[in-house]
């Protein structure tokens, strides 16, 4: 029994060892993880943390398209025919593509949530938010109205982009954003006004914001500014293993 104990004794310093090892390698991955920032950052709300990581990613997409700017340039200066025909196809094919800026007169869309007063509280809360399908109809419209560049939220959307839900943000490319949402849009005005008043999902909005104090505004402006699409532009899709 004694031999058993003095045994029990050396193995304890070796678990505890371990466990210390175990515990670094644990903050040393979290650290990782983070990048260098805290996991749970002090401080602020849900909205203003979205923002900041909106901001950041912003960023690092301005940096990329900075950088393939300069990709262009230096491959400009190679030469050939048929490289220039390639070229001038690609300039064409780039205002549809969503791949260059555009300015022009337009129109910019703001649906913000309801405020929650709390004066009825046997209202519904889903009918006091702006959902994935609100934003779509006010795109859609935009679109059949003539627009040729849209963007939500500052991000230049084109034919692959996808807008969804998750809880009360809405998801663009990866992105959560929260309210207000800010739809601007180039093209002809007379036709997307048209257009936004003609579509049944605008106008069952427009119907919800009376009742429910949703926010809703419509401004005509001489200049819009959509810049130019800054993700990767390939599709990627599921494989089945095997």
């Amino acid at each position: 029994m004694a031999k058993t104990g003095t045994h029990a004794l050396r193995r304890r310093p070796l678990l505890v060892l371990g466990v210390f090892t175990a515990t670094g390698l644990l903050f040393a991955a979290a650290s990782i993880s983070a990048d260098g920032d805290d996991l749970r950052p002090s401080g602020g709300d849900v909205g203003s943390l979205l923002r900041e990581r909106s901001d950041r990613i912003d960023s690092r997409r301005d940096d990329a398209q900075s950088l393939r700017a300069q990709i262009d340039q230096l491959s400009s200066g190679v030469g050939g025919d048929d490289l220039d025909r390639l070229r001038e196809r690609v300039d064409d094919l780039e205002p549809a593509t969503g791949l260059t800026a555009m300015r022009g007169p337009g129109i910019r869309v703001t649906l913000t949530d309801a405020p929650r007063t709390g004066k009825d509280p046997d209202i519904d809360p889903n009918l006091l938010v702006v959902h994935q399908q609100d934003i779509q109809a006010y795109v859609n419209a935009l679109w059949a109205g003539g627009a040729e560049a849209i963007s939500l939220q500052g991000q230049r959307l084109i034919s692959t982009t996808g807008i969804k839900c998750v809880g009360n943000t809405v998801v663009l490319d990866g992105v959560p954003y929260s309210p207000p949402y800010v739809i601007e849009a180039i093209g002809n005005v007379g036709g997307m006004y048209r257009a936004m008043a003609q579509s049944p999902e605008t106008s069952t909005y427009a119907d919800y914001s009376r009742s429910y104090d949703l926010g809703l505004e419509i401004e005509q402006l001489r200049q819009v500014t959509v810049k130019a699409y800054a993700n990767p532009v390939s599709l990627t899709h599921a494989r089945i293993a095997g």
